[in-house]
């Protein structure tokens, strides 16, 4: 769990950049739904652990601060993580290849949540709880979608 808490927040990062890279409006909108959904889902994961007396902070996070391009191991354990070069470039990239890197990267991104939802049900008993079950089982089906969108997005700029 405190793993996809890192994995969302740089999907959050990801999002941030959108309102000074680019114009596309359609864009603005995805990042703007996967930032609210991805800080809702950080927020009931921190909730999740603090109701179970478990640590809600990687200890990753504690020694790199918020800046998680930079992370080497525990980041490049977890699918779908994109690179320090990866998020550097995006970081630099405006318009047309911001759009088309930003897409291409929340993909990958997606993709790495994807894995990580189907390892944890791979686990004996991680459907035992509903609210866990509930809730990645949303996360499941909402990364799904927003890769179809993206996908498309992508298909309508070649």
């Amino acid at each position: 769990m405190r793993g996809m808490i890192l994995h969302h927040a740089q999907a959050v990062e990801m999002t941030a950049l959108i309102e000074s890279r680019t114009e596309n409006r359609a864009l603005r909108r995805l990042g703007a739904r996967i930032s609210h959904s991805q800080a809702e889902e950080i927020r009931f994961m921190e909730r999740w652990l603090q109701a179970r007396g478990e640590s809600t902070t990687s200890p990753m996070k504690q020694m790199s601060g918020m800046d998680h391009s930079h992370m080497s191991g525990e980041q490049m354990r977890m699918p779908g993580m994109l690179t320090a070069k990866q998020m550097e470039a995006l970081r630099k990239a405006n318009g047309k290849e911001f759009d088309r890197l930003f897409l291409n990267g929340m993909i990958q991104h997606h993709n790495g949540a994807l894995v990580m939802v189907r390892e944890l049900f791979d686990n004996a008993g991680s459907g035992q709880d509903a609210d866990l079950f509930n809730f990645v089982t949303d996360v499941d089906s909402g990364q799904r979608a927003e890769i179809e969108i993206m996908q498309a997005m992508l298909a309508e700029k070649t």
